[in-house]
């Protein structure tokens, strides 16, 4: 009885945060989701004619990914793992939950907020960037993608600054982040904030979804583009 509460209230939750993310999914051309998990969002993404490129670095999660986005018109998935910098080695930790939690850096915080959450396995991976993605044809800047979704569990950071040649063409920015340490030596919501306000963008909203008294908490952050930075 509990599970089936608990798991109508998680529906509940991300319908709410999917119903808020209407106003500026009515004005983006394209989205690139990086953190994919197995594409929990295509149908909210189909509903608003969104092309989507989807980016997962685990195999099993990727193959799943595929298998629910096959037949969704424009919504394609790339298998890699996006940081800052090309071919760099590194233990990729798969979590317990299903792989929602995974993450390249090790648990922090995270696990005071969420302790039945660890985890399981290692994958040894090597990272590549958006830049790089772009720069071979994987995603291509002509099809209009103007909205990064990150949820990287920590390493939202690194995304942004391997995408330095794509991030002037996009108009905004989703990510979850902590304002706390979830992950060791990840970033938390401050340092995104400072990055992003750097490039232009400034805060459309914030919407706190998880967190605990003496810790710190969880939001949903999305950031438009308060001014036009230039492109060649």
């Amino acid at each position: 009885m509990f599970g089936s509460v608990r798991n109508l209230w998680q529906r509940g939750l991300r319908r709410a945060r999917l119903d808020a993310d209407a106003a500026w999914m009515r004005r983006v051309r394209g989205v690139i989701h990086v953190g994919a998990n197995t594409g929990q969002e295509r149908a909210h993404y189909r509903q608003y004619r969104l092309p989507v490129v989807w980016i997962e670095p685990i195999p099993e999660v990727f193959a799943q990914l595929q298998a629910n986005i096959a037949g969704l018109p424009g919504q394609r998935a790339l298998q890699a793992l996006v940081a800052d910098a090309e071919g760099r080695s590194v233990e990729f930790h798969v979590a317990s939950n299903d792989g929602l939690s995974s993450s390249m850096l090790e648990l922090a915080g995270h696990r005071e907020l969420w302790p039945g959450v660890d985890f399981r396995r290692t994958l040894a991976l090597r990272t590549t960037t958006l830049d790089a993605l772009v720069r071979d044809g994987a995603i291509a800047p002509a099809d209009g993608f103007n909205a990064l979704v990150m949820d990287t569990q920590g390493s939202e950071l690194q995304v942004l600054r391997g995408a330095a040649a794509l991030l002037p063409r996009i108009d905004v920015v989703k990510t979850e982040a902590a304002d706390f340490e979830a992950y060791a030596g990840g970033c938390r919501l401050a340092d995104l904030d400072a990055f992003l306000r750097a490039q232009g963008f400034v805060e459309l909203r914030r919407h706190r979804f998880a967190g605990r008294d003496g810790l710190g908490a969880y939001y949903d952050v999305v950031y438009r583009r308060g001014l036009r930075v230039p492109t060649d």
